[in-house]
């Protein structure tokens, strides 16, 4: 997964252009995001469709806040510029539960 260089809203979406994205924000200090995190690499290889985006949320407080992501680990999908789907909040998040948010999306 790569990861988001340090960038601001316009940044972010002059990078993603008109790709199926998915940003996964998260903390190396977050216990809940180092849960997540070993079971990626598969979600990411079964979801191949989309660009995974791995965005250090300490590194881009300031996209966090444009985009009102205030929990971590989340997840924001996008597909031609356009946010189609979130999964946003505090808690711990299952592969199955992040399985469940990629599968609910609706194309833009």
């Amino acid at each position: 997964m790569q990861t988001l260089p340090k960038t601001d809203k316009q940044g972010l979406l002059d990078l993603i252009g008109d790709k199926k994205t998915i940003l996964f924000f998260s903390a190396d200090w977050c216990p809940d995001c180092r849960f997540i995190k070993p079971v990626m690499p598969q979600i990411e290889t079964e979801n191949a469709e989309y660009t995974f985006l791995a965005v250090d949320r300490d590194e881009n407080l300031d996209l966090c806040v444009e985009l009102d992501v205030f929990g971590i680990p989340s997840f924001m999908a996008f597909e031609n510029g356009v946010e189609t789907g979130r999964f946003v909040n505090k808690d711990r998040k299952t592969k199955v539960e992040v399985e469940k948010f990629i599968n609910s999306l609706v194309v833009a």
